[in-house]
Parts: structure tokens; sequence; C-alpha cells
């Protein structure tokens, strides 16, 4: 039995793709003021902010705890408005034996869809999906778009 699992959802933001593509990719230190209900910090360890191969350690809040995700820029495609991170450490990586967050925005009327799709192995096949976490960056994506409605 695999333990390979990824679940998808899709937000309807006001935004347009392009700009919450930047968000995600070149303007990542600013994603703790832009979605302050949701990440309290982000550090840069390695790299430049908003490169691939960039490190950089993210400080929130999750299920009622105060956690840290570290996590690599392994993909950033502007043509596409995609970049993916992928988890290296902290409370994602004591949970999942992998672990992978794709973000795409998609053009759509006047603002854009977002689509999330985490992709992850379970280190034990009786361990939780990663809804919960799914709904959590659902509603950073939220919170983003209403910040850059003040921009």
């Amino acid at each position: 039995m695999s333990l390979f699992e990824k679940v998808e959802a899709e937000v309807e933001i006001k935004a347009s793709a392009k700009r919450f593509h930047e968000v995600n990719s070149k303007r990542v230190a600013e994603v703790p003021k832009l979605s302050p209900n949701f990440i309290q910090s982000v550090d840069l360890l390695e790299g430049e902010w908003g490169k691939e191969g960039s490190v950089m350690c993210w400080y929130f809040v999750f299920d009622g705890k105060a956690v840290m995700s570290k996590e690599v820029i392994e993909t950033i495609d502007d043509k596409n408005h995609l970049v993916t991170f992928k988890v290296i450490g902290g409370i994602l990586k004591e949970m999942y034996k992998s672990f992978k967050f794709i973000i795409q925005a998609t053009p759509k009327g006047e603002g854009s869809l977002v689509h999330w799709t985490l992709e992850y192995e379970k280190l034990n096949a009786d361990d939780p999906d990663a809804s919960s976490m799914l709904q959590f960056a659902v509603g950073q994506s939220k919170d983003i778009d209403a910040h850059l409605a003040l921009e």
C-alpha cells in the first residue's frame, strides 16, 4: 500500500494571479505582514528572498500550537504563476516522511483562482491526511488577498 497522498483545493480571490504569485515567490519576507492571522514570522536561512534554492523557516500557529516549518523553494515558474516549497524540517517533517506545497494562481475574471496541492508521504498508514494543513493554506490565501486589497 502506497503511503504517498495528495490533497487539493481551490480558492477564488480578488487579487490578480501575478500579484498573488509575487507574494508567494518574490515577496515571501512580507507574508507575515500580509497574513498576520496565519503566519507569525519567516526567517531566511540560506540564499536570497525570491530565489529557487532559498531556505526559510516559517513560524505559525497550527492546531493551537506554535510551530515551525523549514522549507526550500524548489520551483518558481513566473510564466505559470506557480511556486513549489519542499519541507525539509520542523512540524511537517515530524508528521510526514516528505511534504510539498504547490501553489498556482490562474487568472479568472478580474481576480484569480488559487490552486493548492499538498503532496506528502505518510510515516504510517494510519496517520492523518493533510486536510487540516490544506484548510490552513486556503485560509492564508484569503488573508493575503484581503491585505493585498488594501495596498
